[in-house]
Parts: C-alpha cells; sequence; structure tokens
C-alpha cells in the first residue's frame, strides 16, 4: 500500500494545529508514558459533549500496548 505525499502534508498540517490548539496534550502524554503507564496500568478516556452526557471507557494496559506505544512515541520524537 503506498502513502500519498497530499495525505502525509495534510496529516503533518494537522499535526501542527492540534499542538498549537491544545499545547499541554503533548507533554502530558509524555510524561503519563515515562512514569505511569506499564503492563496492568488503567488508561481511562472521557469525552463530555457539550449536552453534557460523558462516554468513558477505558483499557487494562497490556505488554504488546507498551511496543505500540513505544514506536507511536519513537515516531512522534522524530517529527518534533
Amino acid at each position: 500500500m503506498a502513502i500519498n505525499p497530499a495525505d502525509l502534508f495534510k496529516l503533518a498540517e494537522a499535526r501542527r494545529k492540534f499542538k498549537a490548539n491544545h499545547p499541554k496534550f503533548g507533554p502530558f502524554l509524555h510524561a503519563a508514558y515515562e512514569k505511569a503507564v506499564c503492563p496492568g496500568s488503567v488508561i481511562e478516556i472521557s469525552v463530555t459533549p457539550p449536552e453534557g452526557e460523558p462516554i468513558v471507557t477505558n483499557l487494562k494496559v497490556q505488554e504488546s500496548d507498551l511496543e505500540l506505544l513505544q514506536e507511536l512515541m519513537q515516531m512522534g520524537a522524530k517529527r518534533g
């Protein structure tokens, strides 16, 4: 499967905007990964729409999840 360079450009631009809009999110993820994420840790995600009824889920981190997270962190570090 070939990756379209235009799609990569769009993704890079969206990432740049996200970082500008949410400057504390990246450092939070990095700190959580470095200090708290290990096998058995629970990651909980909550989304609260304007109407106010939150949607919540969680997952217990597996060893294989750490491999994916490490790859994503390395990719992010390369991109700055």
